[in-house]
């Protein structure tokens, strides 16, 4: 498992490389929760998600000879993104592999920025092609089973640490758990009193089914939230979230969808439906801790373009 040192190591090797992104109180959020909220905002961040943390820091610490065999992802759209821009800022080139499914956006940026990108039917077999690619002799940058991922993941934790003020509870999106991974390592590290929920989306829920199971398992993929659509939790993302969160809160895609619309009106942000499932967890966090918690929500990613929330709103009827 990953420690403090090693994400104190991420935050000074990524440092000029992404942004320290603003750690805020939400009126608006409290007053729609009913208790005080405080939230991360790394949708202002470089690429417009945390992604690029983790990006940056593989990237970086990657020798002569990786960097030039390139490099390959995997990704539902953000990580995509954020290698893209990273390798082409470092001169080094990428190839992507997106489910169909990815965001017209994800794909677009991703290309724009010089990647290669590879189109696949659905996320299990983009998975298998990225492990295909990376035996041809890319060098993998995988999205969350990388403790060096992990680890520039975890600079969102120890930001938040060092810049919020007095919360209970923090509230973390999974999809493969890279994020919530290095966030609670951090926050055990830093804030060893908070309790830390992750949010999974029905269908979009291999973090769940993998500690109802005791371990990394397999889910069949059916949320519209590409960018928590893991097929699987990796080992060490499993063995994070397992020791160091308090439990996992599953929501459906319409109360996901939701919540994009309320962080839309009540706290003035544009976010995706990946974090818009914070906000129908955090209603059950209150019911379980006695609804007077104080409430940290890490609002990662924010590449929703408004043509894609409306198409969900209709479909939910929202």
């Amino acid at each position: 498992m990953i420690g403090i040192t090693d994400i104190e190591a991420a935050a000074e090797r990524i440092s000029g490389h992404v942004l320290r992104t603003p750690t805020v109180p939400s009126p608006g959020l409290g007053d729609l929760l009913g208790v005080p909220v405080t939230a991360k905002l790394e949708l202002l961040q470089r690429t417009g998600s945390f992604k690029v943390r983790g990006a940056a820091a593989k990237l970086l610490s990657l020798g002569e000879a990786e960097r030039a065999a390139g490099v390959v992802a995997v990704s539902g759209g953000n990580h995509g993104i954020a290698l893209a821009v990273m390798a082409g800022a470092l001169g080094v080139e990428a190839t992507v592999v997106m489910p169909r499914s990815a965001p017209a956006r994800a794909v677009s940026v991703a290309k724009s920025a010089g990647a290669e990108v590879r189109l696949t039917d659905d996320m299990a077999s983009a998975f298998e092609l990225m492990t295909e690619l990376q035996a041809s002799g890319l060098t993998l940058v995988h999205p969350f089973a990388d403790p060096t991922v992990i680890a520039g993941q975890g600079t969102v934790g120890l930001e938040f640490a060092e810049d919020a003020g007095h919360v209970t509870d923090v509230l973390v999106s999974i999809g493969g758990g890279g994020l919530i991974s290095g966030i609670a390592a951090a926050l055990r590290a830093r804030r060893p009193d908070v309790r830390i929920w992750g949010v999974e989306t029905a269908g979009a829920h291999a973090m769940s089914a993998a500690l109802a199971a005791g371990g990394p398992t397999e889910v069949e993929l059916s949320s519209i939230v590409s960018t928590l659509s893991a097929p699987t939790v990796s080992p060490i993302t499993y063995e994070h979230v397992s020791a160091l969160v308090d439990d996992v809160i599953v929501v459906s895609d319409a109360e996901a969808v939701q919540g994009v619309l309320d962080l839309a009106e009540h706290a003035k942000v544009w976010a995706e439906p990946a974090e818009g499932c914070l906000l129908p967890a955090a209603r059950h966090v209150l019911e379980r801790v006695g609804g007077n918690g104080e409430l940290g929500l890490m609002v990662c990613g924010g590449n929703a373009t408004p043509a894609d929330v409306t198409a969900w709103a209709q479909r939910f009827g929202l």
